[in-house]
């Protein structure tokens, strides 16, 4: 018993593996053991919110063949990787190495990415729904692409909504912060009226808040006016975007002539076929 029970473990494993080709597997492989070394590092050195977060990453990295067991829908290798290195450059590079702070520009490549891959499972989950009898209808490709292009859309505002919530129940700071010159603002009006009152050249803002015992804490911050989140949610949103409607096009294209547009096939996952 134990030894066909051993043949089984070993037969569904490497069924696993014969989905991937030696790039991909090493990719498997190599991105696992990077984490598992961040991990033990952070326990070292007693931060536990970063070895919370890499277990969450290596449960995050379970997530495709989940989806290929569970929903009987194969995901392409190439898009399986993408997926892998995307949340290993957003949790353990961009978090628990600060990417998102010393490396220029990393959080709006990651929703570009984002706004494109996103873009490219509402693709394919209409072709999955219209598998079935319930939902079968007739689309036209521009109708296809442009509901791809929403999903990717409500997939980015509703991280938005999650970091936005996150930032003021647990006062984090997912929205980062961003020090501007320029503020146009009613608030300065000093009758009152609808009429914005323009600020240029802002040097400096002087902050004054006080502690727990009531002493007055001065703060101040140099080259500016710091723009609490507002600026950081509209580029993503705007990149998310720009994502999106590469894909809904690549999309569209990819309908009206599938062997010029081949490639595109490398990022929607599909229905395996039932066997017979």
């Amino acid at each position: 018993m134990k030894e066909k029970q051993n043949k089984n473990k070993v037969s569904k494993s490497q069924k696993i593996l014969s989905n991937y080709d030696k790039k991909d597997l090493s990719i498997y492989f190599v991105l696992r053991a990077l984490v598992i070394i961040v991990m033990i590092r952070q326990v070292f050195v007693g931060n536990w919110n970063n070895v919370f977060l890499c277990i969450f990453t290596l449960i995050l990295f379970f997530v495709p063949s989940i989806i290929d067991k569970k929903f009987n829908i194969s995901l392409p290798n190439t898009l399986e990787t993408i997926i892998l290195l995307f949340i290993f450059s957003a949790e353990i590079l961009g978090e628990i190495n600060e990417f998102y702070i010393h490396i220029a520009h990393w959080d709006t490549m990651l929703h570009t990415i984002n706004g494109f891959l996103c873009a490219a499972i509402g693709f394919s989950l209409i072709d999955i729904l219209n598998r079935k009898e319930v939902f079968h209808a007739v689309m036209s490709p521009v109708f296809v692409a442009l509901v791809a292009f929403c999903f990717s859309m409500t997939v980015g505002v509703m991280w938005e909504f999650f970091e936005f919530t996150t930032d003021q129940f647990l006062k984090t700071d997912m929205q980062k912060d961003d020090v501007i010159q320029l503020i146009s603002t009613v608030n300065l009006e000093p009758n009152g009226r609808n009429v914005p009152v323009i600020l240029k050249n802002i040097e400096k803002t002087v902050i004054y808040s006080k502690d727990k015992q009531g002493n007055l804490i001065e703060t101040t911050i140099d080259g500016g006016y710091l723009d609490i989140g507002l600026n950081d949610t509209m580029k993503d949103l705007i990149v998310n975007f720009i994502g999106a409607v590469a894909f809904s096009i690549i999309g569209l294209l990819y309908i009206k002539n599938k062997e010029e547009y081949k490639f595109a096939e490398q990022f929607i996952p599909v229905m395996k076929k039932k066997k017979k």
